[in-house]
């Protein structure tokens, strides 16, 4: 039997999200502006199926896809945001499954770190996938589960402040979003992401 732990549709990537997408996805990279949705399931293997499916019914196109022991993780994404939900719909539909099955986010760290110091900016830009974080700035720290719900939240974050995307992590058993820039509009950008994650709704963890 196929659990749904994440299952998200991002009407619009915004650019910082879709050039991450880039540097971190293995598949057909994506581009700013265009829909995506986001699977996660378990177990893992099971996502090897629903991508076969997702091809085959609409003109998405695969940006990542991860089989671990335990979950799956799938991304695609079209020009058309109604091929993109039509895909969605086909992969429930052939797992047996109800959008309504996912997990909601459960937030396990949500902080913010202000002024930071030249050498903390130093330890975090070891692991960055994105751009840089700099002596001074304000960075926010989100800590997910499902792991997967890390894109959207940072993705949401793009679309109302002007910050700068450090990191996403959307795979394994937490999801970790890492953002910095000035105060105020990272300070937004929390604010935003907490908003959208409290409002999908799901099974508790």
């Amino acid at each position: 039997m196929v659990e749904l732990r994440t299952f998200i549709v991002l009407d619009s990537l915004q650019r910082q999200m879709a050039s991450f997408g880039s540097n971190s996805e293995s598949g057909f990279y994506p581009e700013a502006g265009q829909a995506s949705c986001i699977v996660e399931i378990s177990p893992g293997i099971e996502i090897n199926r629903l991508t076969d499916i997702a091809l085959k019914t609409t003109a998405v196109m695969p940006g990542l896809q991860v089989v671990e022991r335990d979950f799956g993780v799938l991304e695609v994404h079209a020009d058309s945001q109604a091929d993109v939900r039509e895909a969605g719909r086909a992969m429930l539909d052939a797992a047996g499954l109800d959008e309504s099955m996912r997990l909601a986010p459960r937030i396990l760290t949500s902080q913010l770190i202000k002024n930071v110091a030249g050498p903390h900016a130093q330890l975090i830009n070891k692991v960055r996938g994105g751009n840089m974080v700099v002596e001074g700035d304000t960075v926010y720290i989100l800590d997910i589960q499902p792991a997967a719900y890390a894109y959207y939240a940072a993705n949401e974050a793009e679309k109302v402040a002007r910050i700068k995307i450090i990191n996403v992590d959307g795979i394994g058993k937490y999801g970790r979003v890492y953002i910095a820039g000035e105060e105020a509009e990272v300070l937004e950008s929390k604010n935003a992401v907490e908003r959208c994650l409290a409002a999908i709704d799901g099974r508790a963890m």
